[in-house]
């Protein structure tokens, strides 16, 4: 059941940093923020968290435009489309950063700590050791003139460290339900690097404060974060940065791979290129990611993007681990795939076929016509290459599979491609329906042999493989004389072995 409209403006965000390559598990966090902006009529923030110089990379921030192109997820707001709070990307933003810090050290909701790493390794241990949580023990939080005076004579460079509340957190977790974070549990963080570098734990909540967010899905790694952040945005509406809101928080559930263990962005089958260049449709991409945590029915899994949209509630996902299942995957891919209009299959074929070159028109009509003979046998695009390659390449570019070859075309075969090449050079109709008469009474009836191995060895000869689209259409496309000079040279080539 679809969820009533909110009595506000929707506002989400999705943030990705540019490292590496998109990977499912992101994709799975951008449409779910998607589909929740679009059911309640709300508005999509596109942010670029690209502030680690030493990690992100412009390479990347290309491939993630390029990807929620490519999956239809649309923005509202953001890089390329632009809107009231742009600039939308971190690293053109530093000097909004390092204003809100000094506002927040003015105003006594930050201070500079001066320990280095390894007297704060030293106090960890021997926080564990001795059974105590080994977070950050306050040491700087109140410091006297002179121990600053001391430190600085020691020309120590202090990070900015937020001041959390002496006091529990509790929030509503859309997804979770309530959860309660006590102080111990949550110590004064840092905001700001030594070098005077803004941190992810203050940059994130200024934008979402600055950007009036009103909702945050993200991934449940990010939960432990969620105290600190919310005491942040009330430091914020204190120092008037914002609206004075604090978004509401909704974590979604793990994606697991391999093994039951959470699923990485180094695991290869985690990559969004992967099934792009595989040639995942994106609607079936995307309905079988909205499943990792999510259904529209218990008994349905197989939906347009358009009705997920109608019936996407955040209430309804589940916070228990999502298992990443490949097979499921190409199941939904190839039911979406065989839903395609015959003209549109052909269309979303051509970039695999024709990667390099425009097809001419005698391609495309040759393709219009081959297309329906595998609609039903692909599971993703990038198979036609296999299936349909033999149609469009040069005649003396033609190559029979080896493997396929050295099991098929063999001295056995030899009477079978005789047989063949005799009947079908003087075929008058060389349309499907007489191919197979000719050749079911020349093979069949006058060789007595078996439909399969009649008809495999002129399926290897004619298509390059043992498997391949019908092989009485096959030859019809390929033509009368194409087919015959394909099977006088497989004979050739068993003659000689």
């Amino acid at each position: 059941m679809a969820s009533a409209p909110l009595p506000y403006p929707v506002r989400v965000r999705f943030c990705p940093s540019p490292t590496g390559n998109p990977h499912v598990g992101l994709v799975r966090t951008a449409l779910f923020n998607w589909a929740f902006a679009r059911h309640h009529g709300g508005t999509l923030v596109f942010r670029i968290e690209d502030t680690d110089a030493a990690r992100d990379s412009e390479e990347s921030y290309e491939q993630l435009l390029d990807a929620m192109r490519w999956l239809g997820l649309d923005w509202d707001e953001g890089p390329e489309t632009g809107g009231p709070h742009a600039p939308y990307r971190q690293s053109q933003r530093m000097d909004v950063y390092a204003d809100v810090a000094r506002r927040l050290e003015e105003a006594g909701h930050a201070y500079k700590c001066y320990c280095s790493t390894e007297e704060l390794d030293a106090r960890r241990n021997e926080a564990r050791a001795a059974g105590r949580p080994s977070g950050y023990d306050g040491k700087c939080r109140a410091l006297s003139q002179e121990e600053i005076a001391a430190y600085r004579a020691e020309e120590r460079t202090p990070v900015l460290r937020f001041r959390m509340p002496d006091e529990p957190i509790t929030f509503t977790d859309l997804v979770r339900g309530e959860l309660t974070f006590t102080p111990e549990n949550v110590p004064d963080f840092g905001i700001v690097r030594a070098n005077g570098a803004p941190l992810y734990t203050l940059v994130n909540p200024v934008d979402d404060a600055l950007m009036e967010i009103t909702h945050v899905l993200r991934g449940e790694d990010l939960l432990s974060s969620t105290p600190r952040q919310i005491a942040l945005y009330r430091a914020l509406a204190d120092i008037g940065v914002g609206n004075g809101t604090v978004p509401r928080f909704g974590h979604l559930p793990y994606v697991m791979g391999e093994g039951n263990k959470k699923l990485s962005k180094r695991d290869p089958q985690s990559s969004l290129n992967l099934y792009r260049e595989r040639g995942f449709l994106p609607e079936g991409l995307l309905n079988y990611l909205s499943l990792l945590g999510w259904s529209l029915a218990e008994d349905r899994d197989v939906f347009s993007m358009e009705e997920m949209i109608a019936a996407f509630d955040i209430g309804d996902v589940n916070a228990n681990p999502a298992r990443f299942d490949l097979k499921k995957c190409e199941a939904i891919n190839a039911t979406h795939l065989r839903a395609l209009r015959a003209d549109e299959f052909a269309d979303r074929l051509l970039p695999f076929l024709f990667p390099e070159e425009e097809p001419t028109a005698e391609q495309l009509e040759l393709l219009a016509r081959a297309a329906p003979l595998v609609q039903e046998r692909m599971v993703v695009l990038g198979e036609v290459t296999g299936m349909l390659g033999f149609l469009f390449v040069d005649p003396d570019e033609f190559r029979v599979d080896e493997a396929d070859a050295a099991k098929v075309l063999t001295p056995e075969a030899r009477p079978v491609l005789e047989a063949s090449v005799e009947v079908l050079r003087d075929l008058k109709q060389f349309t499907p329906e007489p191919i197979q008469a000719a050749l079911r009474t020349a093979l069949v009836d006058g060789l007595g042999i078996k439909p399969k191995h009649a008809f495999t060895p002129l399926r290897v000869a004619v298509t390059g493989r043992r498997v391949s689209p019908p092989l009485f259409e096959s030859m019809e496309l390929l033509g009368h004389d194409e087919t015959l000079r394909r099977l006088t040279a497989a004979l050739e080539r068993v003659v000689a072995s």
